[in-house]
């Protein structure tokens, strides 16, 4: 059995939503969204389990890291894929996510900021570092607990802008990097926690005159233990969405 397989054995048991143009899916840590340059199996090579009787497999609409979980929205047809994709470009499509913080803000809300850039000219390196020169990037946070020991803050991330790693990059540039980021935290390239950030809520103004798609994302177990100590329980629920 491929890694890919153990780690999403029945994708369909993963679908948060679905109707006529979109499905959203809990993506699992560890399953990069598409191919990279070191080859091996992604999500595109479970989609056909998607189908759902429609003549093509559905396509992801935006792209969650390899190692972050929780909700990927899927267009189901080349029309729904441009209606997504237009909610997305446009900055309406609205994504909360939890993460686990080394330390923690002094504030329980504010905004980071900073525009991005690649590190490196090399279009195979997805690395980025906090740049003036860079893309304005923007992401709001508040605090939802913090350990006992203020070793660690559970926050909840709003990136109003999409760029590549962004809060992962905005998190350590502000002094709290992401609890098990190997590149941009204090976490080894191998053998750490698992990156501790989880893409917890989407809300998809979708359809006109009608509340906005909601799907929310259970919290996986690798995350359950770093923010149990921070006040998370099982029943925590995310503020609704504006």
């Amino acid at each position: 059995m491929s890694p890919s397989a153990a780690i999403l054995p029945d994708i369909g048991a993963r679908l948060l939503y679905r109707d006529a143009l979109l499905l959203v899916i809990d993506k699992p840590a560890g399953l990069p969204v598409h191919p990279g340059p070191k080859g091996g199996q992604t999500l595109t090579d479970h989609l056909d389990a998607l189908r759902f009787g429609l003549p093509r497999r559905p396509e992801a609409v935006h792209r969650l890291d390899r190692d972050t979980s929780g909700c990927l929205a899927l267009g189901r047809h080349a029309k729904a894929l441009a209606r997504l994709n237009r909610l997305f470009a446009t900055g309406v499509a609205q994504k909360r996510y939890w993460a686990l913080v080394e330390g923690g803000p002094e504030a329980d809300e504010g905004r980071i900021d900073l525009a991005l850039a690649r590190r490196s000219d090399d279009p195979r390196s997805w690395w980025m570092k906090a740049d003036p020169a860079g893309d304005p990037s923007l992401t709001l946070w508040r605090v939802m607990g913090r350990s006992s020991d203020r070793a660690t803050t559970w926050l909840e991330l709003e990136p109003i802008t999409g760029r590549t790693h962004q809060l992962r990059v905005h998190c350590a540039a502000s002094g709290f990097p992401i609890v098990g980021d190997p590149i941009y935290g204090s976490a080894p390239r191998h053998g750490g926690p698992g990156l501790q950030l989880h893409a917890r809520r989407l809300a998809l103004p979708l359809y006109p005159r009608k509340p906005p798609v909601v799907a929310e994302a259970p919290l996986p177990e690798h995350m359950r233990a770093g923010l149990s100590a921070c006040g998370w329980t099982a029943d925590t629920r995310p503020a609704p969405a504006e």
